[in-house]
């Protein structure tokens, strides 16, 4: 996927970029509109890099989830890093990815329709090089897949343990084993593995919390050894979304003769609010050697109204931003976008389609066209509201553009 060039499409850019390649931008921040979502470069750089090498140092293999940013460059520059693969969420996130060059591809889910399993059969069957693994949580799922595949096919599937209160995945060990059994018998599928997410099952650093994650991973741990005999080749075990992966790391990492995989995602922007009150490597919880990640998304938005006191409305709302893990946050304040910035004491108490609603008590100056930066919870929520994402040099320069595919 060549690089494309900027166009009045692109929400929030220059006119002055139409034509200009995304890989070749040099324009200030100033120059951009509001609502504008923007990526801080040196962060995510530092961010990758933090995370490679982290697993690294504990013998793990790192396939990310690039369902959270959909964006192959940035896929790129983390298998450059180290990665071993891309992980995604659907069969036509798989196909993007494959078609963005990636060689392996997970799949963290089931898949059971049968036009996209033949599409993306036939393109590995173009493509020796590459390769698909997906998930199977029941028998029924192995039954559809070797339905609906192609005579020939050789499909990776891991099977998948879940628990309840969480999402997918066979709530007891047996039916995992029965499932690993059913896809080593089909004559259409290859079993790798196994799979599960842990970050389904809990939603803070309580010792509640912290135990259920660790129970799950012992069972993974338990069942990679009892599918073996079955797996053709190094088996693999796989879990970590981005708030559990040292608690993964310890769980599943050191097994003989295993293919260790984390597939964390968000860890690449980080944010100001979910995983920055979660994530073991946020600057407030890294512990011993480890370096912490870095905040690496922001917003801006302008105000276009103060209708009350203490009541001010930007212009940027849930069509722009992300909400669903926690509204985003007032950092600071300017008179233009790119300017400096002084303090700002207040919250987003609201968000409608086009609209955040920033409130405060006491004294502050601000005015209609004033532009507040906000910090951004949700990675994975974030992403999928732009095509077209700028990324600076960590100050007010915009020296590149990443195209996101949604």
């Amino acid at each position: 996927m060549s690089a494309r060039s900027v166009s009045w499409r692109d929400k929030s850019f220059p006119a002055s970029l139409d034509g200009r390649p995304i890989d070749a931008i040099d324009a200030p921040l100033g120059s951009f509109s509001t609502p504008l979502f923007v990526l801080d470069g040196p962060a995510l750089t530092h961010n990758i890099d933090t995370m490679a090498a982290w697993a690294r140092r504990r013998g793990l293999e790192l396939m990310p989830h690039g369902k959270t940013t959909m964006a192959p460059e940035l896929w790129r520059r983390q298998l450059a890093a180290g990665a071993t693969g891309i992980t995604v969420a659907t069969g036509w996130q798989a196909e993007v990815a494959l078609r963005a060059g990636v060689r392996t591809v997970q799949i963290a889910n089931a898949c059971t329709d049968g036009a996209l399993l033949r599409r993306v059969a036939v393109w590995l069957d173009e493509h020796p090089d590459q390769e698909v693994v997906s998930w199977a949580d029941s028998r029924e799922v192995v039954e559809r897949m070797t339905a609906e595949l192609p005579s020939g096919s050789r499909w990776g599937v891991l099977t998948e343990i879940g628990a309840s209160p969480g999402r997918t995945g066979a709530r007891d060990d047996t039916a995992a084993l029965s499932t690993a059994e059913a896809i080593a018998a089909s004559d259409r599928l290859s079993l790798r593995g196994v799979a599960g997410y842990e970050g389904a099952l809990a939603h803070d650093r309580s010792e509640a919390a912290i135990a259920a994650v660790r129970a799950f991973c012992s069972r993974m741990r338990d069942l990679v050894e009892r599918v073996r005999p079955l797996v053709s080749d190094l088996p693999w075990v796989t879990a970590g979304g981005s708030a559990f992966f040292d608690l993964v790391a310890e769980g599943i990492g050191g097994i003989p003769h295993t293919r260790a995989i984390l597939r964390s995602g968000a860890y690449l922007a980080h944010d100001s609010g979910f995983y920055r009150s979660i994530s073991p490597l946020d600057p407030d919880r890294v512990r011993d050697d480890d370096i912490a990640l870095r905040t690496a998304m922001f917003a801006y938005a302008r105000v276009v109204s103060q209708p009350e006191p203490g009541l001010a409305l930007l212009d940027g709302g849930k069509r722009d931003l992300p909400f669903d893990e926690g509204l985003p946050v007032p950092l600071g304040i300017a008179g233009e976008l790119g300017a400096s910035e002084r303090p700002l004491r207040a919250e987003i108490s609201a968000m409608n389609d086009q609209h955040a609603f920033l409130r405060w008590t006491g004294e502050q100056r601000i005015e209609v066209g004033d532009v507040v930066r906000l910090g951004l919870s949700h990675p994975c929520t974030a992403f999928d509201k732009w095509r077209l994402v700028p990324i600076t040099d960590g100050a007010t320069t915009v020296t590149e553009a990443v195209e996101t595919f949604f």
